[in-house]
């Protein structure tokens, strides 16, 4: 019993230096590929049937250069036009094929990545990130993208010391008034009352100004024992 092998559908695009061809067929199994200079092949299953193609290219390309990659919703390949010295500037093709009734059966245009000649500069490039495994050129492996948020960590450091800058005053001014300056502890025990103070703040680390309070609650407990 022989199978009944259908011609797979190609859509494709181009640029002056090289071409981007889609076979549109969705989660291809079993593939064969094959890219010459001047032909393209391929066999493979797509749902419960058997699909080819069997093409020659326009004009030569460059195979050795030229990438494909099987992705669920197609077959995407970026084939590069060769190029010789008797070609001064590389051009644009009329045609995929170089059998033009072919064409007009099996090929359609790729209007999703088509560009006139004269847009080309503009337009640039094609994308071939799906080419790379999801990875552009000079991007970044998925999600490290979200490295940038790390930014806020100065924000978060100056949110936790709401008194950090008063500290800072404070180291300064331990050293007296300059050389064989002493320490004024009393001066010492006033600041370091105004940081437990600010401790309590909105910028405070959570429980800092509880344990001031807790603290204060003692101091005021002494009088009291005093005069007992």
């Amino acid at each position: 019993m022989s199978t009944t092998v259908n011609t797979a559908p190609i859509k494709w695009a181009q640029r002056s230096d090289s071409l981007f061809v889609t076979i549109a067929l969705r989660d291809v199994k079993d593939e064969t590929i094959n890219l010459s200079d001047t032909t393209l092949t391929f066999k493979g299953k797509s749902g419960d049937k058997d699909y080819e193609v069997n093409i020659e290219f326009f004009k030569a390309v460059d195979a050795k250069d030229s990438t494909y990659k099987v992705l669920p919703r197609s077959i995407q390949m970026h084939v590069m036009k060769a190029t010789s010295k008797d070609d001064e500037d590389e051009e644009f093709w009329p045609r995929l094929l170089k059998d033009k009734a072919l064409e007009k059966n099996q090929v359609t245009i790729d209007w999703d990545r088509y560009v006139d000649e004269d847009e080309e500069e503009e337009a640039g490039g094609f994308d071939t990130s799906a080419l790379e495994g999801g990875m552009g050129m000079g991007g970044m492996p998925p999600g490290m993208g979200g490295m940038g948020g790390m930014g806020g960590m100065g924000d978060m450091m100056g949110g936790a010391g709401g008194g950090m800058g008063d500290l800072a005053s404070m180291m300064q001014g331990m050293g007296g008034g300059g050389p064989g300056g002493g320490m004024d502890m009393e001066a010492l025990m006033k600041q370091m009352g105004d940081l437990g103070g600010a401790a309590g703040g909105p910028g405070a680390a959570p429980g800092a100004g509880a344990d001031d309070d807790s603290g204060d609650s003692d101091d005021d407990s002494l009088p009291d024992l005093e005069e007992n």
